[in-house]
């Protein structure tokens, strides 16, 4: 069995980037495969571990966790780099023939898979990402592939992450994503905000209601998709980021071991990717020995385009967040002419933890506790300090959320703070470098 390109089947086979042994382990590696390839959501969330795993631990006496993990006789050799593409329905086109393919791609993520520490990093790229494609100039990143299809937009990737080789990629169409989350019965996320927005040409109508919910296949889309608001693109992206991480606990319920079967029989038609087969049991191979300290989100750092900077509205990248990013999360270092893989300890920043961008949000339902943080940072010397809007839930536990990728500052700020988990992710404050969710645990 080979999972190959729809639309490409001539294109040359990448090198391989693994090796295997002759044995296997065929019905997990059935269900496991097929679900990693069914689509962006679950690809990742599969990959990403829970810590609040449900997963019963016994099938018929054995250890489900030890036949998981032991009956992949296949690993990785070195570090992988895979594009996810995420693609808008395609108006005439039959559901999933190759031509549903080649609309625009709403959802980009690169994933690093790293067998040196067992990570998973996964960067997301905004839609709007000004990106330099030969000769087609300049483009927004969701337009490359359909002019040039998933080569050129890897290329394109590619080039604006300074020339980070991107080995694989996976294409998936706008159906996977909300046949998966009907399949495992919903997923619940936190809706911060009346949603309320109609697009025609894309037969999209989005209306949902604020707070805690469980959201169908098509809420859950919406959610994701919703830009129609102040954030626009980079609100999306976050709301993408919360819909991962809802999505990968509901895969690793109980209940969703029975419909398995069914999950492979549905979604497996709704994916083009050049990753083949064994390529994708050694993705797995490693994806269930991750830790969950070891899944770091990220967005791309940038700033939308000025109003008449460009013909039209870019997110334009910042060169020192980008690298930051890349040396914190896929641990790659541009030598000037190439990337190392140097795997010592982190490089400096450049700056001072104290200069960084510090959002404070209170999350404890007690007034007046974020202004009291900030007082107590500003006599530790922190000046670059705002406050935001209260957080309308309230947590246990006070978050440190790593919105642009500074791993070090966070990890200063935790040890003046002496409290605090980090969130490698980007679902704090848009414009902060470091965003503080002040938890409950800051009362005692």
């Amino acid at each position: 069995m080979r999972v190959v390109s729809r639309t490409s089947n001539n294109r040359r086979q990448p090198p391989p980037l693994f090796t295997t042994p002759s044995w296997m382990f065929w019905s997990s590696l059935l269900i496991l495969t097929t679900l990693l390839s069914a689509s962006m959501g679950a690809f990742v969330a599969l990959l990403a571990p829970d810590s609040k795993s449900s997963i019963p631990r016994t099938v018929a006496g054995r250890a489900l966790g030890h036949l998981w993990r032991h009956g992949f006789q296949y690993w990785l050799t070195r570090p992988v780099h895979i594009l996810i593409m995420g693609i808008d329905r395609v108006p005439g086109t039959r559901e999933n023939s190759p031509e549903s393919f080649s609309g625009r791609s709403d959802t980009l993520l690169v994933l690093r898979v790293d067998p040196n520490d067992n990570s998973l990093s996964m960067l997301s790229l905004p839609r709007d990402t000004q990106v330099h494609v030969p000769a087609l100039g300049w483009q927004k990143l969701s337009h490359v592939n359909p002019l040039g299809g998933p080569d050129l937009t890897v290329k394109a990737v590619s080039n604006t992450l300074n020339d980070l080789p991107i080995d694989r990629y996976i294409r998936v169409s706008t159906g996977a994503f909300r046949v998966l989350v009907d399949l495992v019965d919903g997923v619940e996320v936190f809706v911060d905000r009346p949603m309320h927005y109609v697009d025609y040409t894309q037969g999209l109508k989005i209306d949902l209601l604020p707070g805690w919910q469980t959201l169908n296949g098509k809420q859950a889309s919406d959610f994701a998709r919703f830009r129609a608001d102040e954030l626009g693109d980079i609100g999306r992206v976050q709301r993408q980021q919360a819909v991962i991480k809802a999505l990968r606990q509901r895969l690793n319920s109980a209940s969703v071991l029975p419909r398995l079967p069914q999950l492979i029989r549905v979604v497996h038609k709704h994916i083009d990717t050049n990753i083949s087969s064994q390529e994708m049991r050694a993705l797995v191979s490693l994806a269930l020995q991750i830790e969950p300290e070891h899944f770091k989100q990220v967005m791309l750092p940038g700033r939308y385009s000025y109003p008449g900077e460009f013909p039209t509205s870019y997110w334009a990248i910042d060169p020192r967040g980008r690298d930051r990013v890349l040396r914190e999360y896929f641990h790659m270092y541009w030598m000037g002419n190439a990337w190392s893989d140097y795997s010592g300890t982190s490089v400096s920043t450049g700056r001072s933890p104290k200069s960084l961008r510090i959002a404070i949000q209170n999350a404890t339902g007690q007034p007046n506790i974020a202004r009291q943080l900030a007082q107590k940072l500003q006599k530790q010397g922190f000046y670059n300090l705002y406050l935001v809007e209260d957080w309308s839930v309230e947590v246990l536990y006070t978050q440190i959320i790593v919105q642009k990728g500074d791993l070090v500052g966070a990890q200063y700020l935790k040890r003046v703070l002496d409290k605090g988990k980090i969130e490698a992710s980007s679902t704090g404050h848009v414009y902060s470098d470091l965003t503080i969710r002040i938890g409950k645990d800051w009362l005692k």
